[in-house]
């Protein structure tokens, strides 16, 4: 069975692996390479990367549906597979598989459908998420569910590390879905809309932390943006990026700075409780304990962090 993937990020990057490794891949569709990092250069994508180190040809296409239809044609793919590709297929481009279109979706649908939902499950302190395996069709994440699997969220673990294990778990699960695709064996079960939830793509805008929240939603929300877009406060004007928070027992205004030294670290009030800001990358600088930025920057108790 030939297969045609398309995909962009690093999830998309685990699973086309995966994938490579058990059917043919004929293609792989990406998004046009973009700047990245902090020179701003233009990058290919990871999926793109990973296709060529797997000597698999790569398109990139804006639009596969009003650029690539033709191309992509010509392939004579069975079957398309999309994980996080992050563009809306249209119907014509859909029926061009005779054995449809089947996506990866990192979370246990009805709940979550949309953009970031690894980011929302920790956002919305679920205790459990996982991958779902379902038809694709024009409506977002709306399609018959073929397979899901989940999994516990650990206690510390930020959206970046969920997301790596539900890669893997995506690209072993892809694999079972095709097999009873490839069998006749598939069975695929309709969604409840009516249980539907939805997340919509987080900006770096709503990074912000606002401590007059609970500590413990506090700790959710840092490990939700870690590493992307990130979780920041201003502290004397400067912006302080927050890679790890712990909630703490000590108690202070929201926003008070209750503690800045090298024994109990840099502590902040919240709503309820405070939040020590453990790992933190201040303006201009990299990412380091929060120790060691009070060893070379004075921070006095009584201070707003805003």
């Amino acid at each position: 069975m030939k297969v045609l993937f398309l995909g962009t990020p690093d999830f998309s990057a685990v699973v086309l692996r995966a994938l490579a490794a058990r059917y043919e891949v004929t293609a792989v569709v990406t998004n046009p390479d973009r700047p990245a990092g902090r020179g701003h250069k233009t990058r290919p994508s990871a999926a793109s990367v990973a296709a060529d180190e797997l000597g698999i040809p790569v398109f990139k296409f804006a639009s596969v549906s009003r650029e690539g239809l033709g191309e992509v044609r010509s392939l004579g793919a069975d079957i398309a597979v999309t994980a996080a590709f992050g563009q809306i297929l249209s119907e014509e481009f859909i029926s061009a598989f005779p054995k449809g279109v089947l996506n990866v979706h990192a979370s246990l649908l009805p709940r979550l459908r949309g953009a970031s939902p690894v980011q929302w499950a920790i956002l919305g302190g679920d205790e459990v998420t996982g991958v779902t395996i379902m038809r694709t069709v024009k409506a977002l994440d709306a399609g018959d569910i073929l397979l899901s699997e989940s999994t516990r969220i650990g206690e510390d673990e930020t959206a970046g590390e969920l997301m790596d294990r539900l890669a893997v778990m995506g690209g072993e699960l892809i694999c079972r879905a095709l097999a009873l695709v490839e069998s006749g064996e598939a069975v695929f079960t309709p969604q409840d809309d009516a249980a539907a939830t939805y997340c919509h793509t987080i900006s770096k805008a709503e990074g912000g932390m606002d401590f007059t929240r609970s500590a413990t939603e506090l700790e959710r929300f840092v490990r939700g943006m870690t590493p992307s877009p990130s979780a920041y406060f201003y502290l004397n004007g400067k912006r302080i990026k927050v890679l790890a928070a712990k909630r703490c027992e000590m108690t202070g205004a929201p926003g008070e700075v209750i503690a800045a030294d090298i024994k109990r670290g840099l502590i902040v009030g919240c709503g309820g409780g405070s939040v020590r800001l453990t790992r933190i990358m201040p303006e201009g600088k990299g990412a380091m304990n929060d120790t060691d930025w009070l060893r070379g920057n004075a921070v006095a108790a009584g201070s707003r962090a805003e």
